[in-house]
């Protein structure tokens, strides 16, 4: 897999402001953490999207900007649309959703783009959100939900055909949306074989997601396999996990990671299930909500938490990493169908709302620790560094 970390974890909604993160962030982060070169999967708000999509002097500033920090381009996260540092971002990352013209537009922008900058011989990932958050949700929804992922479909055929290069979709499941699991997305997908017999379309899977769905990445994956549906992205992410709830100290240890940007996600599973059981019986949308139900949460069994914690990191007790989850979900893509071809792209965006004791010294310090611990502990999983081709990644196409 090629390696990258995602700069969803820094503010920007023009090209202006995503150079100066490549420039300040991510070209420091390769340094630091000790690779000739190194992949970004890039966070564009839409309407930046829309004139990279558009403007070949537009895409040659952004080649010019990855070619001298040693930056590579191969995915995109089209998951928030814009104002994913807004002081409160909660569901609003989820709109606009799968069943209106703006998110296919946005989708198809990322999705031209990608085609457009990508070497010769490369394959692109987008991921993109599970169809929406799950209220209000009805067949008309789920039918115009469809009708937009063909309608990109035919898009990515069409850029396939005209530059050569295959740029694939991936969805990505998350707690409390219309597509909550992985089990979810290929019941969905494998439901609309259309959608996914090219390989266009397929899963993107969120390692911390997948452990507050307390699933068996083995099984996952092997389940999306077996539907047809194939991993075109992984998101190396590991959950928040509190393992003892019964000694009284929930709400003072969770406390500080309940925040007001970012929703929360909590889930335990059913008393005697194991921890790979994929199954949930307690689920809240956001911590705040747990903190204060007190005594109507259980206390004989773990809880896990969205809440994205850097892959180095060692919570204090009772406090731990899903990293186990993260490791065995790596291990599984490999041996699926292509799963070396994906992409392995960190994603840690909680950086700014973390407590002070997950805080490194500097952004640059902790993104670079983390990068150091996937090649450390991933290096079965990711590919060598390639040499930056200044000739064709950056070209103005």
């Amino acid at each position: 897999m090629e390696l990258s970390y995602c700069t969803n974890v820094h503010p920007a909604e023009d090209l202006d402001g995503i150079i100066e993160q490549l420039d300040v962030h991510a070209g420091p982060v390769r340094i630091a953490a000790g690779r000739d070169v190194l992949g970004v999967g890039l966070w564009i708000p839409a309407q930046t999207a829309a004139v990279l999509a558009a403007d070949p002097a537009a895409r040659g500033r952004l080649s010019e900007a990855l070619d001298r920090n040693g930056l590579t381009l191969r995915t995109i996260n089209a998951f928030p649309y814009r104002g994913f540092h807004d002081d409160v971002v909660k569901l609003a990352v989820y709109r606009p959703d799968w069943t209106t013209p703006e998110r296919l537009r946005f989708t198809m922008d990322c999705a031209t783009l990608l085609a457009e900058m990508l070497p010769e011989g490369a394959s692109g990932s987008i991921s993109t959100l599970p169809l929406g958050w799950r209220e209000g949700w009805d067949a008309a929804a789920d039918a115009a939900a469809e009708a937009s992922l063909l309608a990109l479909r035919d898009h990515l055929r069409d850029l396939q055909n005209r530059t050569g290069r295959t740029v694939r979709i991936g969805i990505e499941p998350e707690p409390g949306c219309i597509l909550d699991n992985v089990a979810d997305i290929v019941a969905w997908l494998g439901a609309r074989p259309h959608l996914v017999q090219d390989g266009l379309i397929g899963l993107c899977l969120d390692t911390c997601h997948l452990a507050v769905s307390f699933a068996d990445p083995g099984e996952a994956v092997a389940g999306a396999t077996a539907a047809g549906v194939r991993i075109v992205k992984v998101q190396a992410s590991v959950a928040l996990e509190l393992t003892d709830p019964s000694g009284g100290a929930a709400t003072e240890v969770l406390a500080p990671f309940a925040e007001a940007r970012y929703v929360h996600q909590v889930r335990a599973r059913p008393t005697g299930a194991g921890p790979g059981s994929g199954t949930v019986e307690f689920a809240a949308d956001d911590l705040d909500e747990v903190l204060a139900a007190g005594s109507g949460w259980p206390t004989d069994r773990p809880w896990r938490v969205h809440v994205h914690i850097p892959l180095h990191a060692t919570p204090a007790p009772p406090l731990r990493a899903t990293t186990e989850v993260l490791l065995s979900a790596v291990s599984a893509v490999l041996q699926s169908p292509g799963g070396a071809d994906a992409h392995l792209d960190v994603e840690t965006y909680t950086w700014t709302v973390l407590p002070e004791a997950l805080q490194p010294e500097t952004l640059v310090d902790g993104i670079a620790a983390e990068l150091r611990w996937a090649a450390a502990h991933l290096s079965h999983a990711i590919t060598a560094p390639a040499s930056v081709r200044t000739d064709v990644i950056g070209a103005a196409r």
